[in-house]
C-alpha cells in the first residue's frame, strides 16, 4: 500500500496554540504526474497545495466548503491556482509547469521564491457565513509561499499563524512534502510565544525533519515544552478534482451546431481540465445527438 497523504490536528500551550500539521506527499507527488511538471514547479505547486489544504481548515466551517489560492507575481511560473476543501481534497494547476531554474547558489535549494517572483500578490477566496464569496488579497512578501500564506492570515483575516511548507523532489520524484500552521488564539501567553519563535528558528527544514522522524517529529520539535494535545483521528487527504465527462460535454453547449458538426467531422472534440489535466472525448455520435437535441428543442 503507498503512502498517504494526511491532516493532523490539536492544540498546544493550554488550548492557546491551533496547531495542524500536514503530510502531502502523495497529493503532490500526483500533481506532478498529472501536470509533468518541473522540479521546482513542483515544489511551488506542493507548497500552495498545501498551504490551501490548511487555509480550507482555517478559514471555513462547513464539510463542503472550499478556499481557493491564487497567486500571481513576475516569476517564470506565471501563476499558480489551487483549491483546497475542508473534506481533504484538493486541486491545482501553474501556468507554465516546466518553468524551473537552477538551485540557489547560496544553499543549493530549489529556488521556489524566484520561479515564483516576490513581485505579485496572493489572494484567498472564501466563503463567508451567509454564503457569500470574498476574496481577499495581501502583496507577497517573498515568493516562497509559507511566508506569503502567514501574512495573508495576519494582515487580511487577522489571524496570526506561523506557516511552514516544504516539499523535497528527488530524481523519481515528491519524496517528502508538508506544512504546519501554528495559529495563535487570545490569552496566548508571552512565554508561550517566545518558547514556540525559538522551537522554530532552531527545527532543520521541515522536509528534512519528515524524512527522519515523520510527521509527528515535526509536530514534537515545533511544540517541545508546549504540551500538544491531538485533538481528532487524522483527516485523509487527496488530490481530487470535481471534473468528469458529463461536464465536458456540457461545455460544447457553448458551441453552435456548425460548430459541434465540425467537430463530429473531424472524429470528435477533446476537452482537457486545466485544474487536473484529465482529457475526456466528446464523440461524433454525442455532438451531433445534442445537435439533434437543439433542433428538436426547436
Amino acid at each position: 500500500m503507498g503512502r498517504v497523504s494526511y491532516l493532523l490536528i490539536g492544540t498546544a500551550a493550554h488550548d492557546t496554540l491551533r496547531v495542524l500539521a500536514m503530510d502531502t506527499t502523495a497529493l503532490t507527488e500526483e500533481a506532478r504526474v498529472r501536470h509533468a511538471t518541473s522540479p521546482t514547479a513542483t515544489a511551488a505547486l506542493g507548497r500552495s497545495l498545501t498551504a490551501a489544504l490548511l487555509l480550507a481548515q482555517v478559514l471555513s466551517k462547513r464539510p463542503e466548503d472550499r478556499v481557493g489560492l491564487r497567486i500571481q507575481a513576475s516569476g517564470p511560473i506565471g501563476y499558480i491556482v489551487t483549491e483546497g476543501g475542508r473534506d481533504g481534497s484538493a486541486r491545482g494547476y501553474v501556468k507554465h509547469p516546466q518553468s524551473d531554474l537552477p538551485p540557489r547558489a547560496s544553499d543549493g535549494k530549489l529556488d521556489v521564491g524566484g520561479l515564483v517572483g516576490a513581485i505579485g500578490e496572493i489572494s484567498v477566496t472564501r466563503l463567508l457565513e451567509n454564503s457569500e464569496p470574498y476574496t481577499g488579497s495581501v502583496p507577497l512578501v517573498s515568493g516562497e509561499i509559507a511566508e506569503d500564506v502567514a501574512m495573508y492570515l495576519s494582515k487580511s483575516e487577522q489571524l496570526p499563524s506561523a506557516v511552514l511548507l516544504g516539499v523535497l523532489v528527488g530524481s523519481s520524484g515528491v519524496t517528502q512534502a508538508g506544512g504546519l500552521l501554528i495559529q495563535t488564539i487570545p490569552g496566548v501567553s508571552d512565554e508561550t510565544l517566545e518558547t514556540l519563535e525559538a522551537n522554530l528558528r532552531s527545527m532543520p527544514q521541515l522536509t528534512s525533519i519528515m524524512r527522519d522522524e515523520g510527521l509527528g517529529g515535526v509536530v514534537v520539535r515545533a511544540l517541545e515544552g508546549l504540551e500538544f494535545v491531538a485533538q481528532r483521528e487524522t483527516l485523509p487527504l487527496e488530490f481530487k478534482c470535481r471534473c468528469s465527462l458529463e461536464r465536458a460535454i456540457n461545455a460544447m453547449t457553448f458551441f453552435s451546431d456548425s460548430e459541434r458538426e465540425e467537430m463530429a467531422a473531424s472524429g470528435g472534440q477533446e476537452v482537457v481540465c486545466h485544474w487536473c489535466n484529465e482529457r475526456y472525448i466528446v464523440t461524433p455520435d454525442l455532438l451531433r445527438a445534442m445537435n439533434d437535441s437543439a433542433i428538436a428543442a426547436n
